[in-house]
């Protein structure tokens, strides 16, 4: 029988999975402790949190903001666990989902625990967002976004604009003005307001970004080096422009995370459209144009979780967060983010004399 020919009157309600636990990265370490714990706690879930092992100090002091602030204690909860206590932690029956904000590599371990676990996860892994400029853009403003794009925080960031696609008829031009405005950033000491490019996380993140552009000179890429020579002391990389990649050249699939822009020149829109979609991550991209619609109906056709018309991929509180392919799954933000981790029962409430 047909539920509305009876008169049932059926609800979804709203209920918290219950306990959650976020594993977190280094990059923004105040800011993404925010954004996971904000949505969750706001849907009624608690949650225990393992922040990026180089960044202990940052992940004391967010507990004790609840602390301070009166929270009820368990309403969330610093662990300093170690990574084999980590998969004791996903294999606990108290948690009841994971939220995982990191590498692909992390994301791909912690999902496959979850999953036979049997339990609900969002990822938000790594992406290698396609900056297109389209032959009507304005070149000044495009070159702006685009230095701020890939160089914002050091160019470490999962929405960094990382493969600049311009096309031809702008892109000499374009290559000209922003490897002069890149080339204004000087390295140095982050604290410094002087400093356009602070070090890297640390050593080995340095050293494994200069391999990875020695090896796409290797494979026929060419290294244009810009801006000053950074200092021999501390995790520095210097400023990179890689051009002439082609697609067998390792590096065109890869994620550059650090002041490393690629740079294509296309010959219309639906190459630019091609070629953006030619990666394996989909979490965001940007699209600059003077004609908005254009934009748009361009936007449409890239297969990311996100895009931008004239601006780099960002975030807000109010707006979903999120991607697809290697990017990984789930939305952070928002109403989709708050409703991520959140049972919704269905309640169906039938006529006492409704017929069998």
């Amino acid at each position: 029988p047909g539920g509305s020919e009876r008169g049932d009157d059926a609800m979804l309600v709203s209920q918290p999975l219950g306990i959650l636990l976020a594993i977190e990265p280094w990059n923004f370490p105040y800011y993404q402790l925010a954004r996971v714990a904000g949505p969750h706690l706001m849907a009624g879930n608690v949650v225990v949190v393992k922040h990026a092992s180089i960044v202990p100090q940052c992940a004391a002091a967010f507990e004790k903001l609840f602390h301070d602030a009166g929270a009820p204690a368990g309403l969330y909860t610093n662990l300093f666990a170690t990574r084999q206590q980590l998969e004791k932690l996903i294999d606990d029956p108290r948690i009841q989902g994971i939220a995982l904000t990191g590498s692909e590599g992390a994301g791909a371990s912690v999902a496959a625990q979850a999953g036979k676990n049997l339990k609900k996860t969002t990822m938000e892994l790594g992406g290698s967002d396609a900056f297109i400029v389209l032959d009507d853009a304005d070149l000044e403003k495009s070159v702006k976004w685009a230095v701020w794009g890939r160089m914002n925080n050091g160019g470490q960031c999962c929405v960094a604009s990382k493969r600049i696609i311009v096309q031809e008829n702008l892109a000499e031009q374009f290559f000209k003005r922003f490897s002069e405005e890149l080339a204004k950033l000087a390295p140095g000491d982050p604290s410094d307001d002087a400093t356009g490019v602070p070090p890297m996380s640390s050593q080995s993140a340095a050293d494994q970004l200069n391999q990875q552009v020695e090896d796409a000179v290797k494979n026929g890429a060419k290294a244009h080096r810009v801006g000053p020579t950074p200092p021999n002391k501390g995790a520095f990389v210097q400023t990179t422009i890689l051009t002439d990649l082609t697609r067998d050249n390792p590096a065109f699939h890869q994620e550059f995370f650090g002041p490393v822009a690629l740079f294509f020149t296309v010959k219309d829109e639906q190459e630019a459209i091609e070629l953006a979609n030619d990666t394996p991550y989909g979490l965001g991209g940007s699209v600059f144009t003077e004609d908005t619609k254009r934009g748009v109906e361009v936007a449409k056709q890239i297969y990311t979780g996100m895009v931008y018309i004239n601006h780099p991929t960002w975030t807000r509180p109010d707006l979903p967060f999120g991607g697809v392919k290697r990017s990984g799954y789930g939305r952070e933000l928002a109403m989709l983010g708050i409703e991520e981790f959140v049972n919704k029962k269905l309640i169906n409430v039938v006529p006492i004399d409704a017929p069998a």
